[in-house]
């Protein structure tokens, strides 16, 4: 990779702002809770003399140089009681705050984006933050905390519909979003096909959805980045909290490993409604189990470990014929460390790895497949001066594609061992990112990113004829898997096919007044990697395919506009954002694709491009009683593959038409209201266009069979999706003296029992002989109860 432009331009821009001659000291430090040491991401402090300020990073540090004097600083964080101290800066400090938190009868607020005046002036947009607290206080399905199912609630953001893993984002795919838990990369994040999320809100610290606008030291997904880091844990005293509902329950212990230095969590989550089933002779089983865990230790004032871990695993078991079991299993070891007064680093060596796999008994066979990368990163926080900020850093990622192999259960099953070629690819990026305020209205945050990708040498690699893998019959009409003319075996050593792409970044903000603002911003990203589905929503099945010979890497431009406002000493803030969204190499599957047990994926598929475009509202009320926001979006998400040459039709006729995720209207509400110190109530009303899907619109005989005819590809929808759920939580009186608090969680998913469609088919009665459209709806009303307890 060419790094002589990046590294230039890094130089001079270090060399500009550090060489003003104006003399400047440093103001650095961290910031932590007071009663665990936790550290808090995030927090504002703000220097009004001076009218600018600095926010804590993901691991709680903060550094800024101001010129020689006397300030007033503010010290604010969600949820936590405010601090205003003075400070006389006459030579560099070093400056460590605890947090108290905030009493239960203060307003809280709900969401944290924007609502420090600090916020309106940042140029970072298209960024939506939940705090915990919200999460846990909203309605959920099956009483069970989940942060996806939350992220729904936002602007922008949707999923498939009831019983779908994953959310798309902008009209985006699935497969299309990064989600890091303290920064590793999750594949799947849903448990039990999108009933609950795999992220255990009792261990998580801070949360963050990018929908655009994505800073560069992000890539390698086109759509979002869903960023979740987990609390380090209590390095003061023992600690112990969870919850224990109708179909699951969890249990999370934190202490001291050694006081004020080091710390210890863990967490552990599962789901038992398949033991009741036995109860009733019933042998069908479906569950899901996982761990969170982490270890935190500081050897001195400058350096840091942190070695942390998840692993889930879902099984789904019929009869003790059939077992599916797959999951996330993920290990960080990070070392953090402050080079000087203002550059702080953090260097973490990564695992991930996604498993997915079939037991069929009945045939005699396992089968496994899956995903693995290890990726090496060095991120640098450079704060030039109280201006002007720097981010930069290189990351290196390995990857091993399993496509799947099978195994004999037992020598006289008559099953051979069999699998599919494995893959290997190699993906590097070297970036650098600058927040810039320009002037007291004007700010701006900047970058690039260069990434590179290298397809690796496999077992075999299939040739064909006029490098086509999938061939077209003009007479017939229709695309077919290309004949393989000879198969080589290439050495890992070896480079098949090599991509490059450079990704500028950009995002300004214009302050209109101290309370209002107008935001744009434009990225570039690329995408090495593709997830291999017939279906809107993942299932264990699907499987990731690298870029290569056939299959390019996706690339998005988007651009975005907003206007951004807070009112009535904020108390209600109001968000508009408009964007446009275009990706080239967005592949697409000929008619009869076969992905399973597929050896050559690429004889499947063609590449095209598709778009989205839309107006996003996020209208909220932050403090008293009651709180919460509306969210609208309205938005159109299409996709076209055209012919490669002037004689094919590609797919649908090359013309554009409606992806699998597209939603014209998108509404819900979401309110909470607090009635006393026991009782507090909250309720969220979701309405959306339904899913575009395709419908026979004629049928014929043949032989006595009818047989549907089709019209375009997802010119149809689904009946319109719609729902309230309301909830209330009682908080007894908290037993001080022994440090014990717990909570009732009372819900009801679904109150007015709306039977939303998940899918409409088509058959033939058997009483009338007629065709008949039979629609199939996964949940009506559910109740549910869930204890939770700390202490």
């Amino acid at each position: 990779m060419n790094i002589r432009y990046l590294t230039l331009l890094l130089t001079i821009l270090v060399f500009h702002f550090q060489s003003t001659g104006q003399e400047l000291y440093t103001l650095n430090g961290t910031i932590t809770d007071a009663s665990s040491n936790e550290t808090l991401i995030g927090v504002n402090l703000i220097f009004p003399e001076a009218n600018t300020g600095v926010v804590t990073n993901e691991y709680g540090y903060y550094s800024i140089k101001l010129p020689k004097g006397e300030y007033q600083i503010e010290i604010t964080y969600i949820g936590y009681q405010s601090i205003q101290q003075t400070i006389i800066l006459n030579e560099d400090k070093k400056q460590n705050f605890q947090l108290q938190e905030a009493s239960e009868n203060l307003e809280e607020v709900l969401i944290t984006s924007d609502i420090e005046g600090l916020n309106i002036r940042k140029p970072e947009m298209s960024v939506n933050k939940l705090s915990i607290n919200t999460i846990q206080n909203l309605p959920v399905v099956f009483g069970e905390v989940d942060v996806v199912r939350s992220l729904l609630l936002l602007p922008g953001v949707s999923n498939a519909g009831e019983g779908s893993s994953g959310f798309n984002v902008r009209g985006g795919a699935v497969d299309q979003n990064l989600i890091l838990l303290d920064e590793a990369t999750i594949y799947n994040s849903s448990h039990l096909f999108g009933l609950f999320s795999v992220f255990n809100p009792d261990a998580i610290k801070d949360l963050k959805l990018y929908k655009g606008g994505i800073p560069a030291e992000y890539g390698g997904r086109v759509s979002s980045v869903l960023d979740i880091y987990q609390r380090d844990g209590n390095s003061k005293e023992f600690k112990m909290q969870g919850g224990i509902g109708a179909i699951s329950s969890r249990l999370l212990a934190e202490g001291p490993i050694v006081k004020d230095k080091g710390s210890y969590l863990i967490g552990a989550r599962s789901s038992y409604a398949h033991l009741f089933l036995k109860l009733t002779d019933n042998e069908n089983a479906a569950y899901f189990y996982d761990i969170n865990t982490k270890l935190s230790y500081k050897l001195d004032e400058s350096n840091k470990l942190l070695l942390s871990g998840y692993f889930g695993r879902d099984v789904f078991n019929i009869s003790q014929n059939f077992e599916n079991t797959y999951g996330n299993t993920v290990l960080n070891l990070r070392w953090n460390h402050i080079f000087s007064d203002n550059i702080f680093t953090n260097l973490s060596a990564i695992y991930s790895d996604y498993y997915y796999g079939l037991s069929l008994n009945f045939v005699g066979f396992n089968w496994n497949s899956g995903i693995r990368n290890f990726n090496l990163k060095y991120d640098f926080n450079h704060y030039i001066n109280e201006n002007f900020q720097l981010k930069y850093g290189i990351q290196n990622t390995y990857y091993e594609f399993n496509p799947g192999e099978i195994e004999p259960i037992d020598e006289d099953s008559g099953i051979n061992y069999f699998e599919l070629t494995k893959k290997y690819a190699l993906e590097n990026a070297i970036y650098v990112s600058a927040e810039h305020r320009l002037s007291d209205k004007f700010s701006a945050e900047y970058g690039l990113r260069l990434s590179n990708f290298f397809r690796l040498g496999q077992d075999e690699v299939n040739v064909y004829e006029n490098d086509h893998p999938v061939a077209y019959d003009p007479e017939r009409d229709i695309y077919s898997e290309a004949e393989i003319v000879e198969t080589n075996a290439v050495s890992r050593n070896k480079v098949l096919k090599a991509y490059n792409n450079f990704e500028p970044r950009i995002a300004v903000s214009y302050l209109l007044k101290d309370d209002q603002s107008i935001k744009a911003s434009y990225n570039r990203m690329a995408q090495y990697l593709h997830l291999i589905s017939n279906t809107s929503s993942p299932t264990p099945l699907d499987v990731w395919a690298p870029s290569g010979q056939f299959i390019k890497p996706q690339v998005l431009d988007q651009y975005a506009v907003g206007y951004f406002r807070n009112f009535t000493d904020k108390v209600y803030s109001l968000e508009v954002e408009s964007f446009y969204k275009q990706i080239d190499n967005r592949i697409d599957y000929i008619d009869g694709a076969n992905l399973i047990a597929n050896n050559a994926i690429e004889r499947i598929v063609l590449s095209g491009e598709s778009r989205a475009y839309g107006l996003e509202v996020l209208l909220r009320k932050n403090k008293g009683k009651l709180t919460g926001w509306l969210a609208y979006t309205l938005s159109r998400a299409e996709q076209r593959t055209p012919g490669r040459t002037l004689l094919e039709p590609g797919i649908n006729n090359g013309e554009w038409y409606h992806s699998n995720y597209d939603k014209t209207h998108d509404l819900s509400i979401t309110g909470s209201y607090k009635l006393n110190e026991k009782w507090q109530f909250n309720a969220n009303f979701i309405f959306q266009t339904g899913l575009a899907t395709t419908f026979p619109n004629a049928h014929y005989e043949y032989q006595g069979i009818t047989v549907p005819v089709y019209g375009e590809r997802n010119a149809d929808r689904l009946p319109e999706y719609h729902r309230l759920d309301i909830s209330a939580t009682l908080k007894p009186k908290s037993s001080k003296d022994r440090g014990f608090e717990s909570s009732w969680n009372f819900g009801i998913y679904n109150i007015y029992n709306r039977q939303n469609a998940y899918s409409i088919s088509f058959r033939e009665n058997s009483d009338t002989n007629q065709n008949e459209a039979v629609r199939l709806s996964l949940f009506g009303i559910i109740p549910s109860v869930t204890y939770n307890f700390k202490f």
